[in-house]
């Protein structure tokens, strides 16, 4: 058979797919994933740029300024109260530091903790995968934030300033991150949701089935990316980074709520899971409660008052005394 000839069998071949697909949506009602949409934001020559690549730059930058306009807003660390002394509050020059050593922190985490967390034959079996496999997708949530926790570590020895302060501004804005990432991943046609008679159900062309599933990735992207934003944008409002660790503690328990309660529909991964509890919901109870503590130490200690060091004056040992 001619080249040619192929060619359009092929597309008589997709046509007829995708008109199966709308006649099957219409009678059972759900959604066609728009044709579209496509993995591939553009291609120079023969390199191709992804969305999700796209997602993790611009969220990290996105974050990066919300989060400066946060810390040289003055009014929301000053607290109402008394305090038990002043607290370097970290300069945009410090938070576009730590953008950096957050990008190298996400990317070097949640490859490593893919592997380690769902798929270790890896290690053994192939291990330049860990490394050359990254295009082809496999990144870990839970292992990207281990990275940024280690990340702004290291910020604040760097910076000789308070780990909490450095963490309550990366939680800020990381929803804004969390929310593009997962649009990201409803467009790739990954990480989809379990069959489901709802009307709002998508019919993903890259499932086993041409079942309509849950538009899980939607989910994520509006409780972990817009509400977790909301909540996190009120506290800061209402004067939580007055307490350091505050905004941290609600985030991470926050996402780990979400996750939870998101996995009930989500699909895992083709791997063995913990019983009862897919590796999401396991890997992100501690979250839940290792928040829930932060939350409880940051609300019981008395607040601090803001010390803004110019870049000529070095960090008084009262302000850098107290790294909580």
């Amino acid at each position: 058979m001619t080249a040619p000839c192929q060619l359009r069998l092929s597309t008589v071949w997709r046509l007829g797919y995708r008109r199966r697909m709308v006649w099957q949506a219409t009678l059972i009602n759900a959604i066609i994933f728009p044709s579209w949409l496509d993995s591939t934001a553009f291609s120079i020559g023969p390199i191709s740029i992804e969305w999700y690549g796209i997602a993790y730059v611009v969220g990290l930058v996105l974050a990066y300024l919300y989060a400066a306009r946060v810390a040289e807003t003055t009014r929301y660390w000053v607290p109402s109260g008394p305090t038990r002394g002043p607290q370097i509050v970290p300069t945009r020059d410090d938070l576009g530091d730590l953008m950096f050593y957050a990008f190298i922190g996400i990317l070097a985490g949640g490859r490593l903790g893919y592997v380690l967390f769902y798929d270790t034959d890896m290690l053994w079996t192939d291990p330049l995968q860990i490394i050359l496999g990254i295009r082809g997708g496999g990144m870990s949530f839970h292992g990207g934030f281990l990275g940024v926790c280690a990340a702004v570590g290291y910020a604040a020895w760097r910076k000789n300033t308070s780990y909490m302060r450095f963490a309550d501004l990366a939680w800020v804005g990381a929803p804004i991150g969390l929310g593009l990432v997962r649009v990201t991943n409803f467009v790739n046609q990954e990480l989809y949701g379990h069959p489901t008679d709802m009307p709002w159900g998508v019919i993903f062309p890259n499932a086993p089935d041409s079942l309509p599933r849950h538009p899980s990735q939607l989910y994520e992207a509006f409780l972990e990316g817009l509400i977790l934003w909301l909540i996190l944008r009120f506290m800061t409002k209402r004067g939580a980074l007055s307490k350091p660790g505050l905004i941290t503690g609600a985030g991470v328990a926050g996402y780990g709520v979400f996750r939870f309660m998101v996995e009930f529909v989500r699909t895992p991964d083709p791997i063995p899971q913990f019983g009862m509890l897919t590796r999401g919901m396991a890997y992100s109870l501690p979250m839940v409660i290792v928040g829930l503590i932060v939350i409880l130490w940051a609300s019981r200690r008395q607040a601090v008052s803001p010390h803004y060091v110019a870049k000529s004056e070095p960090a008084s040992e009262e302000a850098t005394a107290d790294n909580g």
